[in-house]
């Protein structure tokens, strides 16, 4: 079983910039795909980003795409998330997910998620 653990959220200013990190334990991710997910108060948990188990392909929600970049370490077994540009709407919780095959945005395609960390954007 694997888990999952996030860090590097916290308060920040519009316009600034967060690095987040999911560090992995209990067995290697290098073979699952992994993703990054936020859920605001009130709302739905949403698609941020995902990246293959190589690393050769990601993807990331059409609003998002030129602030946020998705990537990983397999040999430090950890997957980050570049958040730049951070507008109020970005305050969420942050989540790290893994999934075991496939590839994809479907939050319900994931087996083993994280905690979450929180990300709030002050104006």
């Amino acid at each position: 079983q694997v888990q999952l653990v996030e860090s590097g959220g916290g308060l920040v200013q519009a316009g600034g910039s967060l690095r987040l990190s999911c560090a992995a334990s209990g067995r290697t991710i290098s073979t699952y795909a992994m993703g990054w997910f936020r859920q605001a108060p009130g709302k739905e948990r949403e698609f941020v980003a995902a990246i293959s188990w190589s690393g050769g392909t990601t993807s990331s929600a059409g609003s998002l795409k030129g602030r946020f970049t998705i990537s990983r370490d397999n040999a430090k077994n950890t997957v980050y998330l570049q958040m730049n540009s951070l507008k109020p709407e970005d305050t969420a919780v942050y989540y790290c997910a893994a999934r075991e095959s496939g590839y994809g945005g479907m939050k319900s395609d994931y087996d083993h998620w994280g905690q979450g960390t929180q990300v709030t954007v002050s104006s």
